[in-house]
């Protein structure tokens, strides 16, 4: 065994040569990372989630031949951390370009450990140390390692040696596991166990076979290998070594050596409209070039013929754009050519894959999302389509009254001293297990979300007349069946189903609430069947924990009402209620009625006071002036009482520094305003219309692309749709492009790749998402996904193969109903 051993260990030796051999020497360029030709190593570019604490886009992490492979490189107190396991607060990052060195220094002041991650190159890779002023504190002994975590989609069917030994990644978690007893001090309120590790070393090559994935690391101390999908279904691959207690100064040290492909050059990406373009609309496309390639001058247009041919119809430049993030950029504009067929782009001898040019491109785009992703979205709802079940009656159980003072999980707080209800702390509150949708990926009711899908919808009702029918919605059976018509507009029923909820609020508790979310972490991640998620039976504390009486248990499973009143939320929800009641009108007229009679009560009684200004997070509503403008105006829509305009009129001081954000709103209510309202308004449009057309040149892709820990694909939409709402008011000034070119970056015109954002939708769409069945590494159809991720300082990031990225790939319920206005803001403007 002994000369077995060795003989490995010499083959392992020989495996990280070649990396080095293969390797070029990393250096720190002026965007503050060490790179090589196919390989980026970014020290704490990216700071650590606050919402979720855990990102996965945090620490020292690997870009290897164009894919981001590791991340989280810090110390870690558990071997697997999750989202809501504690990190370090970033102190200082020095970036030393004389000596080529990063040094940060974080701290955990819970435990009084402050320390720096050292990171530096050394041979063909980087030395990456951890350095210690005093001993590692006596609680965390034991406990804080240095980590960094592996992608596991870019592992799996791959191997790893460790010191020589061979094993392989397991495609599916099955690692061993410990149970770590009870009164374990740990931060996680998940099971309390701990995976083990899959295998130990001073020394790892990962994916040794793979050129374009192997990584080597070798340190003095000890190294473990874990899979922390043990853990939780979006745990990565770790590799760890214990900090030593008792000593001081570089306490951990590894090399890390990520293998360069000799000559890499990543392949031009050709970014187009996977749906397709409309005859007379812009059409251009955006390659997306490497700065080592030798980019062709020209691109082709191709016809696909029935016979399988492919026919040049246009030949011409792809002229230079110049540089964007780390990419060169060069455009093809084809817009000459409007015959409708099939066709392909060809560039550097790719190609393509096929879409349309049609005069009925955009007429049937939007349906994936009003027959399917809104659906299987609806809570309190069995969800059925042909032989799958999406979901049972979930959350019948709804809802337990939160406790004050309470700082919940995904931005849910309670004020302390008060609920502002006359409901006791988990005391259940009637009548709340009606209507509404999942807000994203999550299970949660957020009703700042759910009054803005209501809104959107309207619009859509009242613009295009949407009276598609192929979805079953039965409110007393509490029961849906897609793709099985009932004779009824399925746009009339999501904002009938949407309207439930935002009025079931107001009946229990006399005004709107920040929402409805599960009670505690280990209840709030669940994957699969929203109906198993509770035992939807309401909550009796004086029954045993699994007691079950008088349709009651003991299980104190119901979610929590967060139900503190603020002014924002109010005018929010009542501007969705009044624009609601002249969509259910002849619809379903009691609801309608009862509706506007919300409205014009709340609107009453919220100038009857000085506002209520309790904020938290993005669950108490948005800016007092914006939501207040809503109501104003959908008040004034509904009624014609010329009290809403006066009031719309004595905010625009307030709404005319926020334009940008109001603009689509305040649009809405110009045919019924003063004639020298609007031209009041007519300068801030034209100001607003050339900053739009500088955001529009400031990438290549002609939108605004935004940076941060939430990507951007939303805030293109609302880019679209307020350019719809300006080009209806002022057509001389704002024109149709920017519709356009907000739908082609959605479906595929954006940075990175050109995958389209919508699930189904398009050629080659988001087929991998962040829905509540993302453990299954699929998709819903019709769900938006929020993206692009520039992640900083410049890498721009969509992951099609690991769902698990909430940034990136979490549908959220109000994009989709932008998504579908949006969609027939382009079908009208195509049919003109």
């Amino acid at each position: 065994m002994r000369h077995l051993n060795r003989l490995m260990l010499t083959v392992a030796t020989g495996v990280m040569l070649s990396v080095a051999a293969q390797a070029e020497p990393l250096h720190l360029n002026d965007k503050g990372y060490f790179e090589t030709r196919g390989v980026n190593v970014l020290v704490f570019a990216n700071g650590a989630n606050s919402l979720f604490n855990d990102a996965k886009i945090a620490g020292v992490e690997l870009i290897q031949q164009g894919v981001r492979t590791a991340t989280n490189g810090d110390v870690r107190l558990m071997p697997t951390p999750g989202q809501w396991d504690e990190m370090g607060l970033v102190k200082d990052r020095q970036v030393d370009q004389a000596t080529g060195v990063v040094t940060t220094t974080i701290s955990y002041p819970k435990y009084d450990f402050t320390y720096q991650v050292r990171v530096e190159p050394k041979g063909e890779g980087v030395a990456l140390s951890v350095i210690l002023d005093k001993p590692l504190p006596e609680a965390l002994i034991g406990r804080a390692g240095l980590n960094m975590e592996f992608l596991p989609a870019a592992y799996f069917h791959k191997s790893y040696l460790a010191d020589g030994v061979a094993g392989t990644f397991p495609l599916y978690p099955s690692g061993p596991m410990k149970s770590l007893g009870e009164g374990v001090p740990m931060s996680r309120l998940l099971p309390q166990t701990e995976p083990l590790p899959l295998a130990h070393g001073k020394s790892f090559v990962l994916a040794p076979e793979d050129p374009a994935r192997r990584v080597a690391l070798t340190s003095d101390s000890d190294i473990a290998l874990y899979d922390g999908r043990n853990q939780a279904q979006n745990g990565w691959y770790v590799v760890r070594s214990l900090l030593p207690a008792g000593k001081v100064g570089e306490v951990v040290s590894w090399t890390l050596t990520a293998n360069s492909v000799a000559g890499w050059v990543r392949p031009p990406m050709i970014a187009h409209s996977q749906l397709g373009y409309a005859p007379q609309q812009a059409k251009k496309a955006v390659i997306e070039l490497d700065p080592n390639d030798k980019p062709a001058a020209e691109a082709r247009l191709l016809e696909v013929g029935a016979d399988g041919s492919f026919t040049p119809v246009l030949t011409a430049e792809a002229k230079p754009w110049g540089h964007y993030l780390r990419y060169d950029y060069r455009t093809f504009d084809f817009s000459s050519v409007t015959r409708p067929g099939l066709y392909v782009i060809e560039y550097e001898g790719q190609r393509t894959s096929p879409f349309r040019i049609a005069p009925d491109i955009y007429a049937t785009a939007w349906e994936p999302t009003l027959d399917v992703y809104l659906p299987v979205a609806m809570d309190h709802m069995k969800v059925n389509e042909a032989y799958r079940v999406w979901h049972g009656d979930s959350h019948r159980d709804d809802a337990m009254q939160a406790p004050p003072g309470d700082d919940h999980i995904d931005l849910y707080a309670s004020k302390p001293g008060s609920t502002d209800t006359k409901y006791k702390p988990y005391e259940h509150i009637p009548g709340l297990n009606v209507g509404g949708w999942f807000d994203a990926g999550d299970f949660d009711i957020r009703t700042q979300t759910h009054y803005a899908v209501v809104r959107s919808l309207v619009q859509s009702w009242e613009k295009f007349g949407l009276t598609r029918d192929d979805t079953l919605i039965d409110h007393q059976r509490r029961y849906v069946d897609i793709h099985v018509p009932d004779g009824k507009p399925d746009l009339l029923q999501q904002i009938q189903h949407g309207t439930l909820q935002l009025v079931a609020q107001f009946d229990a508790v006399g005004h709107a609430i920040n929402g409805i979310v599960e009670p505690d972490v280990a209840e709030y991640p669940h994957l699969g069947d929203a109906v198993t998620k509770t035992d939807g039976l309401i909550y009796d504390p004086s029954l045993a924990r699994d007691e079950v009486k008088d349709g009651k248990s003991g299980m104190p499973d119901d979610r929590w009402a967060f139900t503190n009143t603020t002014s924002a939320l109010n005018y929010g929800s009542i501007a969705a209620l009044a624009a609601a009641s002249r969509a259910l009108k002849d619809f379903d007229d009691p609801l309608a009625d009862k509706s506007l009679a919300i409205a014009k009560r709340i609107w009453a009684e919220e100038h009857s006071h000085a506002p209520n200004l309790y904020h938290h997070g993005n669950t108490t509503g948005g800016d007092l002036v914006e939501e207040e403008l809503s109501a104003a105006v959908e008040l004034l829509i509904t009624t014609k009482e010329p009290q809403y305009a006066k009031r719309i009129e004595a905010l625009w001081p307030e709404v005319n520094k926020t334009f940008s954000a109001n603009a689509a709103t305040l649009a809405q209510a110009l045919p019924l305003m003063p004639k020298a309202f609007k031209a009041k308004v007519r300068p801030t449009v034209v100001a607003l219309k050339a900053e739009a057309d500088k955001l529009a040149t400031a990438n290549p892709f002609g939108v605004p692309i935004t940076e941060g820990g939430w990507a951007g694909g939303g805030t293109v939409v609302e880019y679209g749709l307020t350019a719809a709402a300006l080009n209806r008011e002022f057509p001389d000034i704002v024109g149709t492009d920017a519709v356009y070119q907000a739908l082609d970056y959605i479906y595929g015109t954006h940075p990175g790749s050109n995958v389209s954002f919508v699930s189904g939708v398009g050629t080659v769409s988001k087929e991998v998402a962040y829905g509540n069945n993302r453990a299954d590494f699929s998709f819903i159809a019709g769900g938006v996904v929020p993206g692009v991720l520039v992640l900083k300082p410049d890498f721009p990031e969509n992951k099609e193969d690991w769902p698990f990225f909430w940034g990136e790939n979490e549908y959220v319920i109000n994009v989709g109903a932008a998504y579908i206005e949006l969609v027939n803001e382009a079908n009208v403007r195509v049919k003109r």
